[in-house]
């Protein structure tokens, strides 16, 4: 038998078979169309696509492993954390999903902490409320498009829109959930304040489970479309962070994890809710029944790169960039990478942050500038590890994932930048595997989703931190920290204009 998790990215759909010692059996990615941008800073993409590359991941797994659909046991699901997607009274989709690097809602964040003030919001939620979160979106378009807002009858996040369209549950999860600003992230259940003061219908919101637990089974048209068994089990899953926790082992205290997707995150298990009183990283249920998580978030991480290649370097591969890079010297000759292409979060919490270059001079070339983008990005990612140091949660290991983790020239240069071990796993799959994990540890295999971690996730390699080179980029830090702070006002008056 076999567990299969789903994970709903941006790029991407990714469908990953496990067995019951959670090795993988096969892996299938089916991609996304591009996002659509029609102003700056808003991100919109087509839930429809994302059951579309859904349905081809599931059946390309299946049909690469040699497995049918009857011999998966159960399924598990992961995915881009925030998306807005409104389901009408038929249940299709009222409008684009509103995504989690959108940041056209800060007029809405204002009003909910006018409405419920500040404070409250966080006794609330355990988290300040941010643009990227999905109850933004939601007012901006109860604001902005009331027509469409009428229409809406069901509010669902990325991953969730897919299980409706695997299971015809309206279902989410307490890890995906905690991301929408309307979930209790110390009792794990909506907020009746939040809904109440904002005068919203809670009818609107789908039923939230643990990660473990079922939330539906494969229904007849769902088996027909991706070739899996009707009845098969689909568990609740998690967002893709709290899904990539899972797959990277952090389970336990001392251990976190950064992982480099389009956007990066450094993210660490906490027994008990804590959270960093001005907001700067997120506070969030864990995967793990009863457990928390608080991670950082860097937007621009892995996006990054990407920006780069298509507009500066089309058709060029990823590897030879980098490869580029590693020639050029620590701290780019002086050029430093500020990351901010869609705002930020962690730490500075400005929608409207931009990104861009400091220091460019005509000595620079293209090595230059892609390996300032690794540095700033990596340094970035610094703020993030900082922050949840600060709040005394205790980290003495760090697991790379994600894209830019496959990259061994990242890794050290994370290494030397955080001064801390980076180690890689036997297994780098990341969300998706979390979310077979998650499929697998509700089989009653094994006692809890810690005991089947202990036993599946393995380090394979672990890269130590270089002195001469970390004391260079502690310099370079240095740096880096003053910029922002010393452009936001211009952020402002270039937003005006924008």
């Amino acid at each position: 038998m076999y567990w299969l998790g789903i994970d709903i990215g941006t790029g991407g759909s990714r469908a990953l078979l496990v067995d019951a010692q959670g090795k993988v059996k096969a892996g299938f990615t089916a991609p996304h169309e591009e996002m659509k941008m029609e102003r700056p800073l808003w991100a919109e993409q087509c839930p429809e696509d994302w059951w579309g590359a859904a349905q081809k991941a599931v059946q390309g797994v299946l049909k690469e492993a040699g497995v049918s659909g009857a011999e998966v046991k159960a399924v598990g699901l992961s995915g881009q954390m925030h998306g807005l997607v409104l389901l009408d009274e038929k249940n299709e989709v009222v409008r684009p999903a509103l995504i989690w690097c959108d940041q056209r809602s800060q007029p809405q964040v204002d009003a909910i902490n006018q409405t419920v003030g500040k404070a409250n919001v966080v006794a609330h939620t355990a988290n300040p409320m941010l643009t990227g979160f999905t109850l933004p979106k939601l007012l901006w378009v109860r604001d902005n498009e009331p027509a469409n807002f009428e229409k809406a009858k069901k509010m669902l996040l990325p991953k969730d829109y897919v299980r409706f369209m695997l299971t015809g549950e309206h279902a989410t999860e307490v890890s995906d959930a905690s991301g929408t600003g309307l979930l209790d992230v110390v009792t794990r259940r909506w907020s009746a304040p939040m809904i109440e003061r904002l005068k919203l219908d809670s009818s609107l919101l789908p039923e939230v489970k643990e990660s473990v637990d079922v939330s539906g089974t494969i229904s007849k048209a769902a088996a027909a479309a991706t070739g899996l068994k009707e009845g098969t089990p689909v568990v609740g899953g998690a967002g893709d962070q709290a899904a990539s926790g899972i797959g990277n082992g952090i389970v336990k205290s001392g251990v976190a994890s950064c992982t480099i997707g389009t956007s990066g995150v450094v993210f660490a298990y906490l027994d008990r809710p804590q959270y960093d009183p001005t907001g700067r990283v997120h506070t969030f249920c864990h995967a793990v029944r009863g457990k928390w998580h608080v991670m950082g978030v860097t937007q621009g991480a892995g996006l990054s790169l990407q920006w780069f290649r298509n507009h500066f370097a089309p058709g060029v591969e990823y590897d030879a960039l980098v490869a580029e890079a590693q020639q050029a010297p620590p701290l780019s000759h002086g050029l430093y990478w500020l990351p901010y292409l869609m705002g930020e979060r962690t730490p500075h919490l400005d929608p409207i942050a931009r990104g861009g270059w400091i220091g460019l001079t005509a000595k620079h070339g293209r090595g230059d500038l892609v390996r300032s983008i690794i540095e700033g990005v990596s340094y970035s990612l610094k703020d993030c590890l900082g922050v949840i140091e600060g709040m005394g949660v205790e980290v003495n290991a760090v697991r790379a994932s994600g894209g830019g983790a496959k990259s061994l020239f990242w890794r050290q240069m994370l290494a030397d930048i955080f001064r801390r071990g980076i180690s890689t796993l036997e297994n780098s799959e990341g969300s998706a595997y979390g979310a077979a994990l998650l499929a697998l540890a509700s089989a009653g295999e094994y006692k809890n989703v810690e005991e089947l971690c202990e036993a599946a996730v393995k380090e394979k390699d672990c890269l130590i931190p270089s002195v001469h080179e970390s004391a260079a980029y502690d310099r370079g830090y240095e740096v880096f920290s003053v910029l922002y702070p010393t452009l936001k006002p211009v952020y402002g008056l270039i937003h005006q204009l924008a």
